[in-house]
């Protein structure tokens, strides 16, 4: 195998793998009411409430939260669908970097902005909207966490570059 397959193939992996998380982080969007009833469920046969009872305090204040809106307000949870949809769409943009990875490298740098964007964001609004800390800190493990992926993909479309001859430039008459 070449160099340039080689590359390809591994940018195409790491590609794959960061959809893949980005498809399963806005799909668990969509049933939030339901998922937090079996998390609860889950941390209760777990006996987390004895070993973290503010992770438990924190899951049944959320729950009862979504389980108010989901009565009282169901409109409140489309934002939640939105939140879902947008994970989708992004997760689709990701198809330009793998058919043609050097011409689409943009949408990396746009995915690594972001990423990067999630912690000031979560710094911010997090005690705004009364999220304690230490979950503010797995919001931001997001997108450290994100960016890991991108930044290898990006720097093997750099490499990938490199060998791609560059074409002749189109001369104006």
């Amino acid at each position: 195998m070449s160099d340039r397959a080689a590359l390809l193939k591994g940018i195409r992996a790491w590609l794959v793998f960061f959809v893949v998380c980005l498809v399963l982080s806005g799909a668990t969007a969509f049933p939030l009411v339901h998922e937090l009833r079996w998390t609860e469920d889950l941390l209760r046969s777990l006996s987390a409430p004895e070993h973290l009872p503010g992770l438990m305090d924190w899951i049944e204040r959320v729950r009862q939260g979504l389980d108010t809106a989901d009565a009282e307000y169901p409109f409140l949870l489309y934002g939640t669908d939105w939140l879902a949809f947008a994970h989708l769409v992004i997760a689709v943009a990701f198809y330009g970097p793998y058919r043609d990875p050097v011409r689409n490298i943009w949408v990396i740098e746009f995915g690594m902005i972001a990423c990067a964007g999630i912690v000031p964001l979560a710094l911010v609004c997090g005690p705004i909207r009364g999220i304690p800390f230490w979950w503010s800190v797995i919001d931001m493990a997001f997108g450290v966490f994100g960016v890991i992926p991108l930044y290898a993909v990006r720097r093997k479309i750099k490499r990938l570059e490199a060998l791609t001859p560059n074409p002749a430039p189109v001369l104006a008459t």
